[in-house]
């Protein structure tokens, strides 16, 4: 077991997802409109996949506006929480004619090696302990040529919150996000090309930092850190991280900042080599 204290207990992540499936469209506001902004830049991108992939697809709307737009695609739509799975069986549309809806985690696919031309994944990779671990996987499955596109939460997300659960012990609360510019350095170990990464930060405001708990809770976020406390919250614990975060509160409203990655890079058919060893295409090598 990992002593990282940020290390991700992944039990709790899919049962906190499956219990939270019925109703995780209802409050997953922003991740809708985050899935929307990607499925958007789509558009910029001449692409006529035959398999589509879409990792860590939720309760499957994603997987449907990508058979919307790949009408001759095969969208393969996986999932770690068998719940989401379920809540997506339930969407009869066009993707579903065929069971193409798997459980499955992203560090381990059950797709053959190159047999997709694109990976599509909306804010799944915070849930996943080694990005380098993800891309090698999707790099993996993606045919040469093939395009990743994502979406990830930034270091900036949720920090208001970290902050107020800093003044009162010193649990872990909040999830750990990983930096953009490390995120493009893990595509580029991983065998990924041309990766181009940005990020936008979309705030999201509420009554009470109660409110805010709720919500996460309601979206299947709760803490799954493997440092945080293991004992109930007492009320005096409470009302200290509620005090400390009204420091925030503007227009009678309190902010909760969440910080979007962006990621897209292409796929160059080359498999990474194992630590200690490389590897060198025979079209690189020259002749004197």
């Amino acid at each position: 077991m990992s002593s990282d204290p940020f290390a991700l207990d992944r039990p709790r992540v899919r049962s906190s997802f499956d219990a939270a499936a019925a109703g995780y469209d209802e409050a997953a506001i922003l991740q809708a409109e985050v899935r929307a902004r990607l499925l958007q830049r789509l558009d910029e991108v001449r692409l006529e996949p035959r398999v589509v992939v879409d990792a860590g697809c939720g309760t499957g709307h994603g997987a449907r506006a990508l058979a919307d737009r790949y009408r001759k695609a095969r969208v393969l739509a996986l999932d770690a929480a068998g719940g989401m799975l379920r809540q997506a069986r339930q969407r009869r549309g066009r993707w579903f004619r065929r069971p193409w809806l798997t459980c499955a985690e992203a560090e381990a696919l059950p797709l053959p090696n190159r047999s997709a031309q694109l990976v599509f994944s909306n804010l799944m990779l915070q849930w996943c302990d080694d990005p380098d671990r993800v891309f090698t996987e999707f790099h993996r499955v993606l045919a040469p040529g093939g395009l990743l596109t994502f979406t990830t939460f930034g270091p900036d997300t949720l920090k208001e919150l970290r902050e107020a659960w800093g003044t009162v012990d010193g649990h872990t609360h909040v999830s750990r996000f990983v930096d953009m510019h490390d995120l493009g350095d893990s595509l580029v170990r991983a065998g990924f090309a041309e990766p181009v990464m940005d990020v936008e930060h979309l705030t999201m405001t509420y009554g009470s930092v109660r409110d805010l708990m709720r919500d996460l809770k309601a979206m299947g976020a709760h803490n799954a850190t493997r440092g945080r406390g293991r004992g109930l919250t007492g009320r005096g614990r409470l009302a200290a991280v509620e005090a400390a975060y009204e420091r925030h509160r503007r227009d009678g409203r309190l902010p909760s900042t969440w910080e979007v990655v962006y990621g897209h890079a292409w796929s160059t058919g080359r498999l990474p080599a194992p630590p200690g060893e490389a590897r060198i295409d025979l079209s690189d090598i020259g002749r004197r």
